[in-house]
């Protein structure tokens, strides 16, 4: 079987603009995602009994429910609570609720790993539970699991491809629009597989080196 490519030219524009949908919803739902697992990794560690039981059933209720199930009920379950959102927008909030519930574990891990001597040094420093929770505790932590958080950040632009199951127009929904025109099936997921290859790749190494400079930066100070 000859591979034939050459059926991609009418349709750049198309598979340009689902990698844009892709690298924004990437971005808003990790970076969003992240803020959320920061609070509920505080909440499982430091906070009190309240918000660490609201915390662990959130976890646990993300994490052990499939992704696409999350989505389908923000998307259609919720305007039955008189709710609407567009599907972008849906999109969005199904990434980062179940973006920070795993970011909120890979963070416990590295709060959890503080040695207690940082506490004590900051509690002879008269510093508040909030001033050393971000200036003492925040920060090494993720210093310490910035590779698995790099991971997840990539994991999460792979589950952009699910949210192409409302219509969001991505790079796998504008792929399968593709085959439904030119039946090139092995084809035009071959490319689409090598586009997210690619992506991830430039991801994870743009992540990396951020992380080392920031955080190169931050020891500086």
């Amino acid at each position: 079987m000859s591979l034939d490519f050459s059926w991609l030219s009418p349709y750049q524009d198309a598979i340009f603009s689902g990698i844009l949908v892709t690298i924004r919803l990437t971005l808003i739902g990790g970076s969003l995602g992240f803020v959320l697992g920061v609070a509920t990794a505080w909440a499982r560690v430091h906070g009190g009994p309240t918000l660490r039981w609201a915390a662990i059933a959130y976890v646990e209720g993300i994490r052990n429910t499939p992704f696409l199930v999350q989505l389908l009920f923000i998307f259609f379950g919720l305007p039955a609570l008189g709710l609407r959102l567009t599907a972008e927008m849906s999109g969005i909030i199904a990434l980062v609720v179940n973006t920070g519930a795993y970011m909120g574990e890979i963070l416990r891990g590295g709060i959890e790993a503080t040695h207690k001597g940082q506490y004590e040094a900051a509690s002879s420093l008269a510093m508040s539970g909030y001033q050393t929770f971000r200036h003492v505790i925040l920060f090494p932590s993720i210093q310490r699991v910035w590779p698995a958080l790099v991971g997840q950040f990539i994991l999460d632009m792979f589950q952009t491809s699910v949210i192409s199951q409302i219509a969001v127009e991505e790079l796998t929904f504008v792929a399968s629009f593709i085959q439904s025109r030119n039946f090139r099936a092995f084809e035009t997921y071959i490319f689409m597989a090598g586009t997210y290859l690619v992506l991830a790749f430039l991801m994870r190494r743009l992540l990396l080196i951020a992380g080392r400079f920031v955080f190169r930066m931050g020891v500086a100070r």
